[in-house]
């Protein structure tokens, strides 16, 4: 009966894109971001209510369970929340109409722009191709997935729910559960396929650039400037690297890339299904991760002007003679209309998902206090210091901006990336602004010259940041390009969601992947290049310059899309950089690639302790325990160390007992794993593991 369960898997993604295609507007964008949401939000959902019921590992009930909030989504928005303008269409005809158009539009490209976006294309296939080579027949291996966020998926399974019990990594009980219930989802009904896990994940990767192309088709109404914008956020660095962990950034990426759509969507068409849409979306992305909160400030303007911003102007810019109970009465509709979506997501998606909880047990919607003291705002100390070094991380992360991100990779690139950026160092020294001395609000301290393992997991934006996307950022808002506030609205909420990473937590060379969300704003002005209003556009015939310019970033950002994937030091489709393939590297050696000083411990413990045995752990926070659960995620594991609670008894039914010395002190018998102690240059040592055999 195994083979059930893939038949109804691809039967509610055939569900909800057929709800998309009867609640949408004719646009094949509208129906997959759509779709999207109503998948999360089904899934989500669904996962929360097995999870109260202790059912959340049985996929019995997961196979039928979700269609029953597709389908009441499906009757809200047909006949509640959606009730205006539907056009008829089918989901196939919308695929072969767009197909021709593709292909057409591509036929009548001038010569140069063939050449630009065949090379962007060919890197995009490329690295895609590849990337779904890496998903599936490679072991997640990230970090954080190995302490927390994988590791907490086997944990709530072997509970069966994601109620707090008490791990040793303190974001498996405080993080957003949300997630949690896409991956156990897609892992059960997969039959139990770990790579798995990673599918939402390059889902999201593939959404965020649909949500691009949609928020710049709503901005300018060309195909050409759209289709290159998608391709842009698609190829940046950040967001490739992503494609393929387990961590959970790109999917809040896309949930905000089809949250800004839906209301540019609201905007054009004035549609109030689109403010429920967006109104859900919200509720879900808050749901996912605390640091959406860096977009409330960007997503209050945006909302100013995409919900409000045409009756504001009308009433008093343009002075339409519209009589004043009639202007408030619109406003007050609309705003009801927000406000409903608004709750409904909240309380449907974010309340669930664990922040309460962590208010009753920490007093905190995010976790304990050594958690806050770690990552957030309290670090700073006083307003005055969060000021000062606040400031100083907009100049830190601006500087991080420019980088030959992909290119770097290689070591006579990066010799060339440093030149490039000797400049800014003899200016930044010359100011005395200490950006590497003064380290009180830094998790890694700032530096000119960072390790590879930095750049190399998690770089930024890479050339097409620093030159194209953050110049155009500038000269819209300096008032050099005008072209239609809509422009200038997510050049500011580009500015306040970058603030927002600066100020409200200490500066972090892994934060490449939060810039993720940042460039869901800023990306959409590249269409400015392709803008009718312009006499230098790229369309036109005039501007050798700027179109070679731009063909040289074109080149260098397509050769640097590869070079993030092939030289991706955590999972390298080749053999490189002193590796061999992804592909040929043994499951423990992958997954601890990182931390090779733990490796011969884990390969020990894996030769020694049976596939299916019960393991007590003994373990810190910084442990991996993911490799653990064995190669077939079979073995149980019994967290007896849970974070700051002190060592716990081991139960009766644990047959071993693994730990670190540091933890639990060794006696005769135990058998010392083998950790290599002597191992140096490590960003962090991995302790000295024991095994104790208890039955």
């Amino acid at each position: 009966m195994n083979f059930i369960y893939p038949i109804l898997f691809a039967s509610f993604i055939g569900f909800v894109l057929r709800i998309a295609s009867r609640v949408c507007m004719k646009s094949l964008v509208d129906i997959v971001l759509t779709a999207y949401i109503t998948f999360c939000g089904s899934v989500i959902l669904t996962g929360f209510a097995l999870s109260e019921i202790g059912k959340i590992d049985d996929r019995r009930f997961w196979a039928f369970s979700v269609f029953v909030p597709a389908f009441i989504f499906y009757v809200q928005f047909t006949k509640l929340f959606g009730r205006d303008q539907r056009e008829r269409f089918t989901f196939f005809e919308l695929i072969g109409s767009r197909t021709q158009l593709v292909w057409n539009w591509f036929g009548n490209l001038p010569l140069w722009l063939k050449w630009s976006f065949g090379l962007l294309l060919g890197a995009f296939v490329i690295t895609e191709i590849t990337n779904l080579f890496l998903i599936f027949y490679t072991v997640p291996n990230e970090w954080d997935s190995m302490t927390g966020h994988l590791n907490r998926l086997m944990y709530y399974m072997r509970h069966g729910s994601m109620a707090h019990f008490g791990g040793t990594n303190w974001n498996i009980d405080t993080y957003p559960r949300s997630v949690c219930t896409i991956q156990i989802y897609n892992y059960l009904m997969s039959g139990r396929i770990e790579n798995w896990f990673k599918v939402i994940h390059h889902t999201a990767y593939i959404i965020i650039g649909f949500g691009v192309f949609g928020i710049a088709e709503r901005l300018t109404k060309n195909f050409t400037a759209s289709v290159f914008a998608a391709l842009v956020m698609w190829l940046l660095p950040d967001v490739m690297m992503q494609s393929i962990s387990t961590e959970t950034d790109i999917v809040l990426g896309s949930y905000l890339a089809c949250l800004v759509y839906f209301l540019f969507t609201y905007r054009e068409k004035h549609w109030r299904r689109y403010l429920y849409l967006a109104g859900l979306t919200f509720g879900i992305a808050l749901g996912h991760k605390i640091t959406f909160v860096f977009s409330l400030p960007p997503l209050f303007l945006i909302i100013i002007y995409t919900v409000f911003g045409e009756d504001l102007r009308a009433k008093f810019v343009d002075k339409f003679g519209d009589s004043y109970q009639h202007f408030w009465s619109r406003i007050f509709g609309r705003l009801t209309h927000l406000v409903v979506g608004l709750t409904v997501g909240i309380v449907l998606f974010t309340l669930p998902t664990g922040y309460l909880r962590n208010i009753q047990l920490f007093g905190h919607p995010i976790g304990p206090p050594t958690a806050l003291k770690h990552q957030s705002v309290e670090r700073a100390g006083t307003l005055k210091n969060l000021i000062k070094q606040g400031s100083r991380n907009v100049v830190r992360y601006s500087i991080d901006m420019v980088n030959l991100d992909g290119l770097r990779n290689v070591e006579q690139f990066e010799t060339v990336n440093q030149l490039i950026r000797k400049p800014i160092e003899k200016v930044e020294k010359k100011l005395h602004l200490r950006l590497e001395e003064e380290t009180d609000f830094t998790i890694n301290p700032f530096s000119y010259k960072v390790r590879f393992e930095f750049f190399n997991a998690n770089p930024h934006w890479g050339i097409f940041g620093f030159a194209i996307v953050l110049p155009l950022v500038v000269l819209v808002l300096i008032g050099f390009i005008r072209r239609g506030i809509a422009f200038y609205v997510l050049a500011v909420a580009f500015c306040l969601h970058f603030a927002a990473l600066s100020f409200t937590a200490p500066y972090d060379a892994w934060k490449g992947r939060y810039m993720i969300s940042t460039a869901v704003y800023a990306v959409p002005l590249v269409t400015l290049l392709f803008h009718e209003g312009n006499k230098w556009r790229l369309q036109g015939r005039s501007f050798v310059l700027l179109k070679f310019y731009t063909a040289i970033v074109v080149l260098v950002a397509s050769v640097s899309a590869i070079l993030v994937v092939y030289l991706n030091e955590r999972c390298l489709p080749i053999a490189a950089l002193g590796r061999p393939s992804a592909f040929d590297t043994d499951r423990i050696d992958l997954q601890t690639w990182a931390r090779p000083d733990i490796t011969p411990a884990y390969h020990k413990f894996d030769e020694l302790v049976p596939q299916d045995a019960t393991v007590a752990l003994a373990t810190i926070n910084d442990d991996f325990e993911y490799p653990l659960w064995g190669k077939n995620l079979t073995r149980t594991l019994i967290v007896i160390n849970p974070f700051e609670k002190g060592v716990q008894p081991i139960p009766k039914e644990a047959q071993y007992l693994f730990f670190a010395k540091k933890v639990i002190k060794p006696q005769p018998g135990d058998i010392r794993l083998g950790t290599d102690t002597t191992m140096t240059n490590m960003i962090t040592k991995g302790e000295d593991y024991y095994l104790r055999k208890l039955k």
